[in-house]
């Protein structure tokens, strides 16, 4: 009895371990190819204001104070190179009053420091905008949370006034609304409030997909090769407003060709 009953238990070690094993597969598979950017430590690697940008316990943070009002947006750039096509992923926390993103294929403004231009996975504390696609100091609103959108293609060489002149209600008016990946009321639930979501950002060739939870929020297929950018700087961002705090963590790339 006693021998059968460590053969059993062996049987039963050997299951659990195979079975372990396999999770720990496809995690590691689904990680394939990705790095971290962010060593949860220093500002290694990025550039930013030190007035609103530090680590703390391990995480990237933005903050504004009462006594640090912003007057103009504030970045903080990662400084490893301009990607084109790649997935980003990570963490965020951000308060009520927060209003914050990421942005991608961007760039840097020559006349205000630590300001960019450029595609944002939108996010904010009262998750009015969390999940759309919105384009900083450009075409403004590309995809509200829930759309599938496509982009209509434009020609000839626009000025800051022209783009402007397309905006209605923050948002750009030459786009089709193609289809839904759901209620923006519905998606909402799915998104937590001052406390910790994934973001996943799937960006190739000229679709623009943010995942918020594992949840597609937003998906835009770009077709304005005049106003559109194939590369460009990322960075996450303290937007002008309250007195605010937002958090960053486990961000990783994976750069695709």
């Amino acid at each position: 009895m006693i021998t059968n009953s460590i053969k059993f238990c062996t049987i039963i070690t050997l299951i659990i371990s195979l079975s372990v094993g396999c999770k720990v597969s496809n995690s590691s598979q689904s990680e394939k190819g990705f790095k971290s950017i962010f060593d949860g430590k220093t500002l290694s690697g990025w550039e930013g204001d030190p007035t609103y940008w530090r680590v703390e316990n391990g995480n990237l943070v933005g903050e504004i104070t009462p006594a640090t009002l912003l007057k103009t947006n504030s970045f903080i750039m990662w400084k490893g190179g301009e990607p084109s096509d790649f997935e980003l992923k990570g963490e965020f926390n951000i308060t009520e009053k927060g209003n914050s993103g990421i942005n991608y294929r961007s760039e840097k403004l020559p006349d205000i420091p630590y300001a960019l231009r450029g595609y944002q996975a939108d996010i904010d504390g009262a998750v009015r905008y969390t999940g759309q696609n919105y384009e900083e100091r450009g075409r403004t609103t590309l995809a509200y949370r829930g759309q599938i959108t496509s982009i209509n293609p434009q020609t000839g060489i626009w000025k800051p006034e022209d783009v402007r002149a397309k905006v209605q209600k923050n948002a750009w008016t030459e786009l089709k609304v193609t289809g839904s990946v759901g209620n923006t009321d519905s998606l909402k639930t799915k998104i937590k409030s001052e406390d910790w979501n994934t973001f996943h950002l799937v960006i190739k060739g000229n679709r623009l997909q943010h995942y918020i939870n594992d949840v597609l929020m937003s998906d835009v297929t770009d077709n304005d090769m005049v106003n559109g950018k194939s590369k460009g700087i990322m960075g996450v961002q303290v937007h002008v407003g309250p007195p605010m705090k937002v958090q960053y963590r486990n961000l990783r790339l994976k750069e695709l060709k």
